[in-house]
């Protein structure tokens, strides 16, 4: 719409700017002129300053015409007026005689113009002011309405040969300062060759378009016609060719507003994101029109009512749980200085314990659940997991695949990566920062809740107080109410203050009473005053505790699963850095002590808060089951052998709620117990020694190793930890024994920071590794295949120590029969009889270890 209103505006300025005059003289010459700066120079479609100029069109011209037409030198005498309003210019077509040479008379033409002009100042121009001068066309005019807006640099083609960039320079250099003439260059086949002339200022270049244009130029016996047009200094493309020509200085200026922009926007959005999620912002349940509605309406019904686990009950009978939970609640109540790590065998009651405490405490809690980020199969998903965990949102997933394109991308157009593309790490540290951040104003908001609570139950308190003084006051018949003294009083007895109410409560006293009274009453003003600081200051530090979030990493380093160290590592450096800077608690829940390495190596500087959950005992265990079945309205008292089943599966909660589940189904204690076994065997075969070959080579350890501590055990409740680890089949490598206790069938018990002694992973482990022992064909093909190693291990030292006696013999066979008589004590008799030794154990060992195994082939050969 606007375009074409420009062009009928346009049209109209055309048809209504020109002015003819009539010549009745056939006899003179005519020519033109271009007056610059009437209008202003029009730079783009936007440029309204050309609008301006049009609606003093009228005036300028007419002034234009005044002034003119003063100078008569040559019969000088205008004839129409062209305005040109784009270039900011008019055209004038004039009449003169000649009566000299052309060139001499338009000299003298254009001198008497510039000083006529020189004598009032300049010429007329849209803002008022004189200004501009008066030129002589010496091409011919082109009043063009394109888009084609003035520019500095003016392109100069050539109908005709090349002219020459000096003579270009003394053409054109009247009309202004120029900076720079490009030469002549190579152009497509039926193309004008041009060169550029960069003027310094757009008004030198308006001048010299529309001065020259058509303007032909003698050179030689040729004739070079020039054609003047207007270059823009920047291209339509020159910002994105120059921008693909330079990807060194680009991308890196690009990713940089990329990442301020993320960091400027998402991430405050991100951190109100994670904030909400532990202030329980986008919770529907934590408002009051929900509780109400629930309140009226859903608990009101018989059949909903919530499934809650006794949890009270079941602590009040696991004695073992109560030291544990003790130190947890002494670590909330204390500034965090490290982390606590409560670590105990699987079904222990870690997590059960840990959300009790936390919900007694009424603290703001953020989980994390590792085994959760540990099942994600790619890394992009891992950090998906962990913002869903976290709140963190938005997050673009998408954009690390993007990166790495880039990076491919910009590494085959610049030889190295943008470095827009981050790790696994970063982006992990990346999450944990904004969370980080996050907990730090949930910390704040709690504080100003906390305060803003005890700021209104203190107001409070002192006006139950100010109530209770003034109606002790009225009691006493001395209080006193100014606002009735305007009722009661008149004149100088209203400005007193005082009005008629009695003032018998009121006790004028001596002087000395009266110091003695007011000195005491400040003492204990004073005292009262202390005393609120102290408390004061208690209170605040007790609020501030109390106000920090906690943070759970609970199934950290899960039992069997390997891999993911990166993981690990940013969880345990971000753990350590909330403690040291006080933001949050941190409770890390593990199943193992010593997945707690990671995190002792992020506080090297303080010891792990390592709080335990162990088995419960036979009495503990015993309760806990009777309790349990009493809740289902079984009320038999367990027999002696019943009780003896239920002590074999020891304190494991996890074994005691599955043989409650099974009682409840119908089963016998004894039927149970026997069932959890035989259940525990089955695992233990397919876990430690593997259905086939194949499996059991992919598993951390050897059948041969699994088998002898096993096999101990079964004997003995525990075995010295480095007398297995110095025997066969071992052989110094710790790598299987902790293996076997991730897999939880053996524990380790820790004793003086160092390993002490091997017990079974879980209580009923014992009897299960019994049973598995006496099993005669298993045993008999775990001894034939451990047997048949050993065999082989004495037979090849046999073989080595036979290959050195031999060598030893030589050497005897060498020395004279004086040296054997007069040195029979030396070295390699010595030696001999030292191997001859060995290989006779080595060898008695070999006939032991095959008459054995003959008797291990008859079990196998019975069982047939």
């Amino acid at each position: 719409m606007l375009t074409r209103h420009v062009a009928r505006l346009g049209t109209r300025i055309l048809l209504r700017g020109t002015r003819t005059f009539t010549d009745t003289n056939t006899a003179t010459r005519e020519a033109w002129l271009f007056v610059d700066s009437v209008f202003p120079i029009r730079l783009g479609i936007w440029d309204v300053r050309y609008y301006i100029g049009i609606l003093r069109e009228e005036t300028l011209l007419d002034n234009l015409e005044t002034r003119l037409s003063a100078v008569k030198t040559h019969g000088f005498k205008v004839l129409s007026l062209e305005p040109y309003p784009k270039d900011g210019g008019v055209f004038v077509r004039f009449s003169y005689i000649s009566r000299e040479s052309e060139s001499a008379t338009m000299d003298t033409i254009e001198s008497d113009l510039k000083d006529e002009i020189d004598r009032h100042g300049g010429m007329p121009s849209w803002l008022g002011l004189s200004q501009g001068s008066v030129w002589l066309v010496k091409g011919r005019p082109w009043r063009e309405d394109m888009n084609r807006y003035p520019s500095t640099m003016v392109k100069v083609a050539f109908e005709g040969p090349d002219i020459r960039e000096e003579a270009l320079y003394h053409l054109y250099r009247p009309y202004g300062r120029i900076y720079n003439i490009s030469p002549p260059t190579p152009v497509p086949s039926g193309m004008l060759r041009f060169s550029q002339i960069a003027f310094q200022r757009v008004r030198s270049a308006t001048v010299a378009r529309n001065v020259t244009h058509g303007f032909q130029l003698s050179k030689e016996g040729t004739v070079t016609r020039l054609q003047a047009a207007y270059e823009r200094p920047l291209q339509a493309h020159a910002i994105r060719d120059w921008m693909t020509g330079h990807p060194r200085i680009v991308l890196p200026i690009l990713f940089f507003f990329l990442g301020t922009l993320t960091y400027t926007i998402f991430d405050p959005i991100r951190t109100l994101f994670v904030e909400g999620k532990m202030l329980d912002r986008f919770d529907i349940r934590e408002y009051d029109v929900y509780k109400w509605l629930r309140r009226q309406a859903r608990d009101r019904l018989v059949f909903s009512q919530d499934d809650t686990d006794d949890i009270g009950s079941d602590q009040a009978v696991w004695k073992e749980r109560r030291a544990a939970e003790t130190a947890l609640r002494s670590y909330l109540a204390d500034h965090p200085a490290t982390v606590a790590f409560v670590h105990g065998p699987q079904g222990s009651g870690k997590r059960r314990m840990v959300s009790t405490v936390i919900r007694d405490t009424g603290r703001k809690a953020l989980v994390i659940d590792y085994a959760e980020l540990h099942k994600t199969p790619s890394d992009s998903r891992l950090v998906a997991a962990l913002a869903q965990q976290t709140g963190y949102r938005p997050i673009f997933t998408f954009l690390n695949s993007l990166n790495n394109l880039i990076d491919i991308a910009t590494m085959g157009v610049i030889g190295q990566k943008a470095g827009l593309s981050s790790s696994l790490q970063d982006q992990l540290k990346q999450v944990l920062e904004v969370v980080g951040t996050a907990l730090r104003r949930v910390s704040r908001h709690l504080q100003n809740e906390a305060k803003q609570r005890i700021e209104s139950e203190r107001q409070a308190e002192d006006r139950r107080e100010c109530d209770l003084r003034v109606r002790e006051a009225i009691r006493q018949g001395a209080w006193h109410d100014p606002r009735l003294d305007a009722v009661v009083g008149i004149g100088v007895i209203s400005e007193l203050g005082f009005g008629d109410e009695p003032l018998n409560g009121l006790v004028i006293s001596s002087n000395k009473s009266r110091d003695a009274g007011a000195l005491e009453f400040k003492e204990k003003r004073k005292a009262a005053e202390d005393e609120l600081a102290r408390k004061e200051r208690s209170m605040k530090e007790t609020r501030t505790i109390d106000s920090l979030p906690v943070v759970v990493i609970k199934n950290y380093a899960e039992r069997g699963r390997t891999g993911r160290q990166e993981l690990q590592e940013v969880l345990s450096q971000w753990a350590a850095t909330l403690v040291e800077n006080q933001i949050a608690h941190v409770v890390v829940i593990s199943e193992n002590r010593e997945n707690a390495k990671l995190l002792a190596r992020a506080l090297p500087s303080k010891p792990l808060n390592f709080i335990a959950l162990s088995d419960a005992d036979a009495q503990s265990a015993l309760s806990f089951v009777k309790k349990r079945l009493r809740d289902t309205v079984i009320t038999f008292e367990l027999t002696p052998e019943q009780t003896a089943c239920v002590e074999r599966l020891g304190g494991r909660a996890s074994d005691l709620e599955s043989l409650i589940h099974k009682v409840h189904s119908g089963q016998s204690i004894e039927d149970a117990v026997e069932d959890i076994i035989s259940r525990a065997v089955g695992e233990l075969r397919k876990n430690a020694f593997g259905d086939d070959a194949e499996e059991a080579k992919m598993l951390p350890w050897s059948r041969e190793q699994v088998w002898t501590v096993l096999k101990q055990l079964s004997q003995k409740p525990e075995l010295p930890y480095y007398q297995i680890l110095v025997d066969f089949p071992f052989k110094g490598d710790e790598t299987p024994l902790r293996a076997m206790e991730n897999a939880e069938l053996i524990s380790i018990v820790i004793m003086n920071g160092r390993p002490s002694t091997i017990r079974p992973g879980r209580p009923v482990l014992t009897y299960v590794f019994q049973q598995l022992v006496h099993d005669p064909v298993f045993r008999a093909t775990q001894d034939l295949a451990l047997n048949q190693i050993l065999i082989s291990s004495a037979e090849s030292m046999v073989k080595s120590w036979e290959s050195e006696l031999n060598t030893l013999q030589e050497m005897a066979m060498r020395e004279s029969w004086t040296q054997r008589l007069w040195r029979t004590g030396r070295a390699s008799a010595e030696r001999a009889r030292y191997l001859s030794k060995k290989m006779y154990a080595a060898q008695q060992k070999i006939q032991t270890l095959e008459k054995q195994n003959t008797e291990l082939r008859r079990v196998l050969d019975k069982q047939l």
